[in-house]
């Protein structure tokens, strides 16, 4: 078990699935018992039929919008502060409030390693009996409570940098000799280009996670150059962990504790594996049960097992936001009308808007994937259905099936802004 947190990360993948399949009507009735939001959202819903993904994939996805504007209601008319999402109230179950922009408050509960962090810690490299140095942020965000509380469960000790007050990181790093680092990869770069423009040797910094930003290759090599191996971890103050990087550095392995969809944006239905869509992710946290939550972040499902031995499934990694509403010609274009439009006609695999022309001067073409003949007859329908759904027209482009990129974009804004 050295090289594993636990067992739970090697388990046969079909046990693994069992096991969350059973905790997820169990999750589900909770979440529509103990806390208002999902007791409207979930109305309809009978927990003890949600037994498989199909089930959960027929469930509402709840976003981040969609959140705030439950809580902004709930605290403007005397409610809860976190808009009926949290099963516990204030007081000994919520020791902490945590705040994201919105703002969006995030309960912290009591339970050891709240966030379920320590898995990722212990991937990165880290052991129990270690200094880490944590230069994550201690006030309104989570992610210093996160990572510390992580690490605590983990069995290491912490040094609370925070953020900023770059020649104070450097000297304590260079007297607590810390085993390594946890924060951005930015701020770790600053720290690491003062300290050697202060003269001062960091040899103990070997290893560090990364969060909060993109961590590209060529950043990791620079890293890597300078003694450092990083790796990175992806987590929300909604959610907590949700996946995490491994020595294997292929993909991201997902964290024990959820269940992930990759869903088209704007809408809840998942895609094919592989195909880049939206993450959207059900928690079995008590505290905070969040239901289909829509992250707004763009991944995909990678095939095959980690080469680590982890049996998890894994996915790229941030591959971008989900979000792609455009403004057209004074309008707004979400990504679900253009999947309306497409769901209208059964022979439409795979659909995009393209948003072309200078500003003031819009063009939309939505190209659409069928294998079907006829493809004029087809085009006609499209454009109207398209002046029906978005008010506005648009022309309409058919090609061959596999021809649109997989990049999770159901809408293309290729305009020229200069």
């Amino acid at each position: 078990m050295a090289d594993y947190f636990d067992a739970l990360e090697t388990r046969d993948p079909a046990v693994r699935e069992a096991a969350l399949l059973a905790a997820l009507p169990l999750q589900v009735a909770h979440a529509k018992l103990a806390a208002p939001a999902f007791a409207g959202i979930l109305k309809d819903v009978n927990p003890a039929e949600v037994t498989t993904r199909a089930a959960l994939a027929r469930l509402p996805v709840t976003r981040k919008h969609e959140l705030l504007a439950l809580q902004l209601s709930s605290r403007n008319h005397g409610g809860s502060v976190f808009g009926g999402f949290s099963a516990v109230g204030l007081g000994a179950h919520v020791p902490r409030i945590f705040a994201s922009p919105g703002p969006i408050y995030e309960p912290e509960g009591t339970a050891r390693d709240y966030w379920r962090m320590a898995r990722a810690i212990f991937a990165a490299g880290f052991r129990p009996g270690e200094l880490i140095h944590n230069s994550f942020s201690y006030h309104f965000v989570p992610a210093g409570s996160m990572m510390e509380t992580g690490a605590h469960a983990l069995g290491c000790t912490v040094f609370a940098g925070g953020t900023g007050q770059t020649e104070q990181q450097v000297q304590a790093m260079a007297e607590l000799q810390p085993a390594g680092y946890i924060g951005t990869p930015s701020f770790l770069k600053i720290i690491l280009e003062k300290a050697a423009e202060m003269g001062v040797a960091l040899p103990s910094l070997t290893k560090a996670m990364f969060g909060g930003e993109a961590f590209p290759p060529s950043l990791r090599d620079w890293f890597t150059a300078h003694g450092v191996a990083g790796y990175q971890c992806y987590a929300t103050a909604d959610l907590g962990s949700i996946a995490y990087e491994t020595s294997a550095r292929q993909g991201l392995v997902l964290d024990e504790g959820v269940l992930l969809e990759i869903v088209r944006p704007g809408t809840g239905d998942p895609v094919a594996e592989g195909e880049v869509g939206e993450v959207v992710v059900t928690t079995l946290n008590p505290t905070y049960p969040l239901i289909r939550f829509g992250t707004g972040d763009l991944s995909a499902v990678l095939p095959g097992p980690c080469p680590s031995g982890r049996t998890n499934v894994r996915i790229k990694g941030w591959m971008g936001r989900a979000d792609q509403t455009t403004k057209i010609r004074g309008m707004f274009v979400h990504p679900g009308q253009v999947d309306t439009i497409a769901k209208r006609f059964p022979e439409i695999t795979k659909a995009r808007l393209v948003v072309t022309g200078e500003m003031a001067n819009d063009q939309m073409t939505l190209k659409v994937e069928t294998a079907c003949s006829g493809p004029d007859s087809l085009a006609v329908k499209v454009m109207e259905a398209i002046r029906d759904v978005t008010k506005l027209r648009g022309q309409v482009e058919v090609v061959s099936p596999g021809s649109l990129p997989n990049d999770g974009k159901v809408i293309e804004d290729a305009r020229s802004y200069q």
